[in-house]
Formats: structure tokens, C-alpha cells, sequence
């Protein structure tokens, strides 16, 4: 069979890692990789490529980084299909039509559960204790193609965002290695969503790290495991912002109020309305990130701190 030829969608560190195993397997030729401009990182803000570049660069694959892609052309009759992967930009209908298969999504979620832009984030929220990958035929719709194969996995009680992500990846490549050329030679057929079992994610703001202090632990702590590192999850004392960079499942009720900071036995705790959370990592407002055991020292004096 002649390898499919490829344009490739992708940015962040899970579309690098798919994007390796169509550039390592014989079924695929990846022609080009579009991928997100470079962007400043860090205090420095040093101007930094997406991975999805550097290892396209490393393999003498054409890039393109175009900001928008509104006016962005290419050659679409040059490629058997797209394929995407946490590309993180509206790919016009143009364009996912343009190859003679169309395009295929690697989207994180076991659809029609959670379309949109935040379906691993959003798993872990919820609670859920399996999710999956789905690979979709793109249209014009927000996640509502028709789906190829998925795949599901579980997901372990203290995962986080960044832990489920790396997992998820390896999933993703294997399960489109297993789709793609099954659906490019007729032989895995699209297959319609179930719309009316649909169910919606959000792009993610900072706003939405928040903690609300009449949610139980779980839910904060399910908050914490799904925007973990970004946004992260926090409150504020004295008009200040506390960020809570590393949580643990605590005990029962204390007589302390919900969102009190308080310390016992020579750790640090968060207390909610049906339990308490451990803070292990904890960044105040203007100062940097520290353990709990270095805060400890130089702000026991202050506690228990009322949050809200």
C-alpha cells in the first residue's frame, strides 16, 4: 500500500508525540506540519518554537505557523488527508475539507461526551473515573463528526491534567495509526454521534480555578486534579491571592469554617464544608512558589487563615 500522504495539524506536547509515530510508521509520508507561531516563554519570555516544529525541523518536514488560518492556503490536492491534533485554532471548513479523505481528529474525550476544547480537564472536574480517545472525521461542527474508533482508559484516583494528557498521547497515536489507513481504504465506515447524548466543555479561564467554599472536598479536589498546572486552583486572603499548586485528600470535618487555612500535626490544610485537603505546594500573591513546610515557618504565626 502507498504511504498516505499527510498534512498535519498540532502544537502542543501530545500532538508532538502522535506526530512521532505517523513520522516513525511506513503507512504515513507527512508532507507538512502546520503548527501554532512561535511564542515568548518564561520570566524571559524567550521566543520559543512548538515541539510540533522542532521534530517536524528534525525530519526535514516542511513548517508553516501561520497566526490565523482565515487566508492560510496550501495545496490540498497534494495530500491524501489531514490530521489533527491539539492544533488549538479553528481549522476552517476549506481547509478540512481540502485533501481528498478529508481530515481526522484525535479528540481527547469518548465522544459525543464532552466536545469542545477542554475534554481532559473537564473528565477529571466531573469525576468521571474512565474517558478515552476518539478518532473523528472532522466537519463543520464543534467536535460532531463522525467518529472512526475509539478507545477508552481509565483514569487513576489522583491523576492530574498534565498526568492524564502524557497518558493519553501514546493512546491517541496508536489508535489513529489503527484508524487512518483502515478508514482511508473503505474498510472502517463513519459512524453519526448520537447528538442528543451530547454534552459540552469550554475554553478555560483563570476565573475557573477559583474554589468555591460550599463545594465539597471531592469536587475541590477534582477541581484541582483537572486544572492542574493551568489554571491552577485558587483563593484569596486579606484582598491576596493563595495559589494551592499541590493538594491531597485530607481527613473528616474540623471545627474550623469552610475555606479556613489552618495547621495541625505540622502540616498544612485547607478546610471545606465535608472534609479537609492537605496543601503540600502553596504560592501567596507576589511571592514564589514554596512547601508547605517552608511556609510553615515563616507564616504559622498567621494562621488559621480565613479564605474566600
Amino acid at each position: 500500500m502507498k504511504p498516505i500522504d499527510i498534512a498535519f495539524f498540532g502544537t502542543h506536547t501530545f500532538a508532538a508525540t502522535v506526530l512521532k509515530g505517523l513520522i516513525d510508521s511506513p503507512l504515513f509520508c507527512v508532507k507538512k506540519v502546520i503548527t501554532q507561531p512561535d511564542k515568548p516563554v518564561g520570566r524571559k519570555k524567550v521566543m520559543t518554537a512548538p515541539e510540533t516544529k522542532l521534530l517536524a525541523l528534525a525530519h526535514d518536514i516542511s513548517v508553516d505557523q501561520p497566526a490565523s488560518l482565515k487566508k492560510y492556503t496550501y495545496d490540498a490536492d497534494a495530500y491524501d488527508l489531514n490530521i489533527v491534533a491539539q492544533y488549538g485554532k479553528i481549522i476552517p471548513e476549506s481547509i478540512v475539507e481540502g485533501p481528498t479523505h478529508g481530515t481526522l481528529n484525535t479528540h481527547t474525550s469518548l465522544l459525543p461526551k464532552y466536545r469542545g476544547a477542554s475534554p481532559i480537564q473537564s473528565a477529571l472536574v466531573h469525576g468521571e473515573t474512565v474517558t478515552g480517545v476518539t478518532i473523528m472525521k472532522m466537519d463543520a461542527g464543534m467536535d460532531t463528526g463522525p467518529i472512526i474508533l475509539q478507545e477508552s482508559i481509565d483514569i487513576h484516583p489522583d491523576e492530574t491534567y498534565a498526568q492524564l494528557d502524557q497518558r493519553l498521547a501514546p493512546l491517541s497515536t496508536r489508535a489513529l495509526l489503527k484508524a487512518a489507513p483502515a478508514y482511508v481504504a473503505g474498510e472502517l465506515l463513519p459512524k453519526a454521534q448520537n447528538d442528543a447524548e451530547a454534552t459540552h466543555c469550554k475554553l478555560l479561564s483563570r476565573d475557573d480555578g477559583r474554589i468555591d467554599w460550599n463545594a465539597s472536598a471531592t469536587n475541590i479536589y477534582n477541581q484541582y486534579r483537572g486544572l492542574t498546572p493551568w489554571p491552577g486552583v485558587w483563593t484569596t486572603a486579606n484582598d491576596k491571592r493563595i495559589k494551592l499548586l499541590h493538594l491531597l485528600p485530607g481527613a473528616e470535618k474540623t471545627d474550623h469554617a469552610p475555606g479556613t487555612l489552618f495547621t495541625a500535626h505540622g502540616s498544612l490544610f485547607l478546610q471545606t464544608i465535608t472534609g479537609t485537603l492537605e496543601v503540600t505546594s502553596i504560592q501567596l500573591e507576589g511571592k514564589p512558589a514554596t512547601t508547605s513546610e517552608v511556609f510553615l515557618h515563616g507564616n504559622a504565626s498567621s494562621l488559621p487563615l480565613a479564605c474566600r
